[in-house]
């Protein structure tokens, strides 16, 4: 394979915790930190960079805006040539006073004001996010009940859409209106599933049906034979039709965010996460490509595990993503997420704790600060242009190693080298079985 070059694109944090008020900006103090963290970024040789609008604190009460902080920090931005995703609301973002969160009646009005509100007061955006992983995130809100409103089952999940959706179809109509020449980046979870047994195998075409519904509706591609796919066809029977008659949505690249908890296999009696015989990235790039296609680009990847892990699955995520450029594809960057660790996840943001999970480009240490690792360097590698072939390949220690066997068949000519011993320190909050939507007892 002839060296290609992919992008990097830098990313920062900022789910809010409606029941703590707090969101992990805030309890990463990237807040206090931004400057310097933007300074690292920029170090590390990228410039372009996902960034959220904080809505939850940009608008305290309906209808009252405060961009005060929000205007400082893109002025800051544009005078040092950064480029901008804007992202607008990010898993449960949204105002403290939409109690009802993505159940509330009045969410489709408030978004749709906010982001009017946003595009005009910021006519210099290129490029915007208008929801980040909707599928992902109704999912966990209102078919798992792990985020709110703490909907379970399909009843709920098929509310929920089409409490939410219909706006998104709106604010992307609004958006293009507003700012023809900005791009819609769509992103949401990149899946392929597999089952084993009748059951298992039945509920894997489920799966994967679902993994495409969201942005199959959005963009208006769900035609009549759309009652004879598996999860179209129970949303229907839990009464969403409506949903397939929306308008299209302008999308004009779709962003896959590709984490091993994404690929999950389905047994006889249950499903497991990571898969034990996932596909190569580079082949659901192309899935993704084919279907809908647009331009793609990789909006998400990170891994929990020590700073060598995470170099090593992001020498694999880039290599993917530069085998899926050569075969022709059009992938237009490679997003790990987030650049600094983040916090809280430990308990998919149920608990306000400050845990630090290690899953960033730079560590964040006991007192707050930053610090670089092998990690750090082979991410600014990358960003200056070194292909994967060049950046190291470190042995997973455990419980990466266990998670991931099933990606090992990927690399067979990889030549591996001992983890840094020096930064194998602490333990990595993890369970030895990976349980994606399992919430960690705290302690």
């Amino acid at each position: 394979m002839s060296a290609v070059t992919v992008e990097m694109i830098g990313a920062f944090e900022s789910t809010y915790q409606p029941a703590h008020d707090i969101d992990v900006a805030e309890s990463t103090r990237h807040i206090e930190h931004r400057e310097t963290d933007l300074l690292l970024l920029r170090t590390c040789g990228v410039s372009r960079v996902r960034y959220p609008i904080r809505w939850h604190r940009v608008e305290p009460q309906r209808g009252v805006f405060d961009w005060k902080a929000t205007d400082e920090l893109f002025e800051h931005m544009l005078d040092y040539g950064w480029s901008p995703i804007v992202d607008l609301v990010h898993h449960t973002s949204y105002p403290a006073w939409l109690r009802g969160g993505f159940a509330d009646p009045r969410f489709s009005d408030a978004y749709l004001g906010y982001v009017e509100a946003v595009m005009q007061r910021y006519p210099w955006i290129e490029e915007y996010t208008l929801f980040n992983e909707p599928f992902a995130t109704l999912l966990l809100c209102g078919h798992e009940g792990i985020w709110p409103p703490y909907g379970r089952g399909m009843e709920s999940f098929t509310k929920l859409l089409g409490n939410v959706l219909p706006a998104i179809s709106k604010a992307g109509r609004l958006a293009r209106e507003i700012l023809p020449n900005a791009r819609h980046l769509h992103v949401d979870s990149c899946e392929r599933h597999t089952g084993s047994g009748r059951s298992g195998m039945r509920y894997a075409e489920y799966a994967n049906d679902r993994r495409f519904f969201v942005l199959d509706a959005l963009l208006g591609r769900i035609d009549d034979d759309g009652a004879k796919r598996p999860f179209v066809r129970d949303l229907i029977a839990h009464g969403g039709s409506a949903l397939l008659e929306m308008p299209a949505t302008p999308v004009d690249q779709v962003g896959l965010d590709y984490y091993a908890h994404c690929q999950w296999h389905f047994g006889p009696a249950a499903g497991t996460a990571p898969s034990p015989c996932p596909p190569p990235l580079s082949e659901l790039i192309a899935e993704y490509a084919d279907r809908y296609q647009l331009p793609v680009w990789l909006g998400e990847t990170n891994l929990r595990g020590y700073p060598s892990d995470r170099a090593t699955w992001l020498k694999y995520t880039l290599e993917q993503c530069e085998r899926a450029v050569a075969a022709g594809i059009d992938l237009r960057g490679f997003c790990w997420f987030p650049f600094i660790d983040s916090c809280d996840w430990d308990s998919l943001l149920q608990r306000s704790e400050g845990n630090v999970d290690p899953v960033g480009v730079f560590s964040i240490g006991n007192d707050g600060r930053r610090h670089p690792s092998t990690m750090s360097v082979s991410y600014a590698r990358a960003a200056h242009g070194v292909p994967s072939a060049e950046l190291p390949a470190f042995r997973f220690e455990e419980p990466v190693a266990s998670w991931l066997t099933g990606w090992m068949s990927h690399v067979p000519d990889w030549e591996w080298k001992p983890a840094p011993r020096a930064e194998i320190r602490g333990t990595v909050p993890g369970d030895p079985v990976y349980e994606p939507l399992a919430v960690r007892l705290a302690g």
